[in-house]
């Protein structure tokens, strides 16, 4: 079973940086995709960033030029550097694993971002 963690959240103010690290149990070179998703208070959950196992990232349109999402084998851990925060950016922030052993699928307790106006 692949055990993800997270930390990092926090409050900021508009217009501050938070970092959020992922942790994973794995080589995290193992995964086909490593991504993070937030979920507001009466929302869905959303992809926020992810990053494949070859490298490429993808980003939801709120974030592209704000939130950079990268990673470290060393340390098995994917970091999302949020930059130029917004109020709309509150949420829960989860780290999520895709592979292709059983369960095919992990998600990690999730970290509290809150960004103050």
């Amino acid at each position: 079973q692949v055990q993800l963690v997270e930390s990092g959240g926090g409050l900021v103010q508009a217009g501050g940086s938070l970092r959020l690290s992922c942790a994973a149990s794995l080589n995290i070179f193992s995964f086909n995709v490593m991504g993070w998703y937030r979920q507001a208070p009466g929302k869905e959950r959303e992809m926020v960033a992810q990053i494949a196992s070859v490298g490429s990232t993808d980003y939801a349109d709120s974030v592209k030029g704000r939130f950079i999402v990268y990673r470290d084998g060393t340390k098995n851990t994917m970091y999302l550097q949020m930059n130029n925060l917004k109020p709309e950016d509150t949420a829960v922030y989860y780290c999520n694993a895709k592979y292709s052993y059983n369960p095919g699928d992990s998600w990690g307790q999730g970290t509290q971002v809150t960004v103050s106006s």
